[in-house]
């Protein structure tokens, strides 16, 4: 397998590529993360996606084929990132108890030949939350990194009702097309 450079310091990240069998190193490639004017969820985190991979590709010396990834939490439109505070993360979990969200996750590769992208977006039900559950999950420190204030894989999954789409794109990479993106690599070597 070619070795990759993965512009990303999310752990989450770093397991899923490793599940993958991935030879890769992490880089750094910070970015300004700003929501332009008039853009639409999609396109805010596929551009952030694609804006990741080519900064990570730029920051080698001798350049590996680089992988950028973002995934945002939607709901009524509204992308919901990280929580500011404890009064910011109660507001995200109102929004999103009892009913259907969005999440979509966009993976890019930049490699020398080409840059290539994919947007996976998945559908994500949870149940109705009181404000104890709330409150407690909070004070359980996992809800302060996460887009949209929870991560399915830890304690927040207990709030998933059910899902339609990724579980993998939910947690920060979609196995399925970054495995895909992966063969490319090997189809142009």
């Amino acid at each position: 397998m070619t070795r990759i450079a993965l512009a990303s310091a999310s752990p989450r990240r770093r397991e899923l590529l490793t599940q993958l069998g991935a030879d890769f190193i992490v880089v750094q490639a910070p970015i300004d993360e700003s929501l332009l004017l008039g853009e639409t969820a999609e396109v805010y985190v596929h551009r952030l996606a694609i804006a990741k991979a080519a900064a990570g590709y730029q920051a080698q010396q001798q350049p590996l084929p680089t992988l950028g990834a973002d995934t945002i939490v939607v709901v009524d439109g509204e992308i919901l990132g990280k929580p500011l505070d404890q009064a910011d993360f109660r507001r995200m979990m109102q929004l999103l108890s009892n009913r259907c969200h969005q999440v979509y996750t966009a993976v890019a590769l930049h490699s020398a030949s080409a840059q290539q992208a994919v947007l996976v977006k998945t559908d994500v039900w949870f149940g109705p939350l009181a404000d104890a559950q709330i409150d407690s999950y909070w004070h359980s420190g996992e809800p302060a990194d996460k887009a949209g204030g929870y991560g399915i894989q830890g304690i927040g999954g207990r709030f998933v009702e059910k899902i339609h789409g990724s579980y993998f794109a939910v947690v920060g990479l979609p196995l399925y097309e970054t495995a895909a993106l992966l063969a490319s690599l090997r189809a142009e070597a």
